[in-house]
């Protein structure tokens, strides 16, 4: 209670309970005001007259630490969630920690609060690093999805703003850059000659980590068999190929033909590299199936998201390359040997990864009918 003849003035502790009133009778003090965002300067000034006669340094105080302690806890809330993700991303607190530039115990302490703070179980601690759990998968799938939105909603900002001219971010594996998306790119340079050029070279699933990001637009490889739904990622068909299998000249495949058995029983070289951290791209079911087949460390003696490591390693060793089979052209002018099988190999889908929410986008349809165009003078018609 306050003294008699004294208004009586409810504890503030944050923005939202700082009531607005329409006109401001009493004049405010020079410090503090012009410290605020200007679309709160109109609420403290409101706050004010409600405390006309009966302003003191203290209640001035407590409406600057309601304030304070509304964009402390936001900018807390940012920096934890940020974090989150990054640790969701990395797959391990130590990989998080040293992309973050800040400590492990810190890193550790932090994920704990957010658990605390959200009152559910978000990581579970493994001997290869960190999972999400049901509510951490939640919680990583709503909180990158706003990040996206906010990247997205920057660069439509500064295309508008005249910032940017027509840029091209796309992703691929070797092998399409080499078949097509090279020319197509070189055509697109002709068409916007001032434009920035950004092609990332990679397996799959590292170029769907790069497009949920938003460092690049769309990529186009291999369908991701058992890709979570969740990604918010769409593939659009452009052909099937088959399977091919290359060694290096002399190698005891060659000869005659050969089992699929017989090539299997050498050891196997893939230029998909796979890594733990990707492993969130897939669902749940998924992740103990044929699947997540790529993630089984035995299933290969040698391993690089380099294709000219691979092939150097073929040439110098009995190790087999299973590849698309369309590169065979490529491979062999290279010093390479196709295998040939007694079998029929099995076919994939190729197509072009693009998110949901931009498939639409103007600058995005034209670079998917750019390559579609392309890729039809290089790779047979889909069936």
């Amino acid at each position: 209670m306050g003294k008699a003849g004294e208004i009586p003035v409810p504890a503030v502790s944050c923005l939202s309970q700082i009531a607005p009133v329409s006109r401001c009778f009493g004049r405010p003090p020079r410090t503090g005001h012009a410290c605020l965002p200007w679309p709160f300067r109109g609420r403290f000034l409101s706050c004010w007259a409600y405390l006309g006669a009966v302003s003191t340094k203290r209640k001035i105080r407590n409406i600057l630490s309601g304030i304070d302690c509304f964009y402390g806890r936001r900018q807390r809330m940012d920096k934890l969630l940020n974090q989150f993700l990054a640790v969701a991303e990395a797959g391990t607190i130590s990989a998080a920690a040293t992309a973050l530039f800040v400590t492990q115990p810190t890193l550790t302490f932090n994920m704990r609060k957010l658990e605390e703070n959200l009152g559910v179980k978000l990581l579970i601690r493994t001997p290869r690093g960190v999972e999400l759990t049901e509510y951490g998968e939640t919680l990583y799938q709503n909180g990158r999805l706003m990040r996206r939105l906010y990247d997205n909603t920057l660069n439509a900002i500064a295309h508008q703003q005249g910032r940017t001219e027509q840029g091209l971010r796309i992703g691929s594996g070797y092998s399409w850059w080499t078949l097509f998306i090279r020319d197509m790119v070189l055509d697109y340079s002709n068409s916007y000659p001032n434009a920035r050029i950004h092609v990332s070279l990679g397996n799959q699933l590292r170029c769907m980590d790069q497009l949920l990001s938003g460092d690049i637009s769309l990529f186009v490889a291999h369908e991701i068999e058992g890709l979570s739904r969740s990604t918010g990622a769409r593939l659009i068909p452009l052909t099937r190929v088959g399977q091919g299998y290359f060694v290096r000249e002399g190698h005891a495949l060659l000869g005659r033909p050969r089992t699929i058995a017989e090539v299997e029983a050498y050891p196997a070289v893939t230029s998909s590299l796979p890594e733990v951290r990707h492993q969130r791209f897939f669902e749940a079911w998924s992740r103990t199936t044929t699947a997540s087949a790529p993630f089984d460390q035995g299933k290969y003696v040698f391993a690089s998201n380099s294709l000219a490591a691979c092939l150097d390693y073929v040439e110098r060793s009995d190790a087999v390359l299973s590849h698309t089979e369309v590169m065979a052209e490529e491979f062999i002018s290279r010093g390479l040997r196709q295998v040939s099988v007694t079998e029929p190999t099995r076919q994939s889908l190729i197509g072009i990864y693009v998110l949901l929410e931009r498939a639409e986008e103007p600058r995005v349809a034209e670079l998917i009918e750019r390559l579609r165009e392309k890729a039809a003078t290089v790779l047979p018609p889909l069936e």
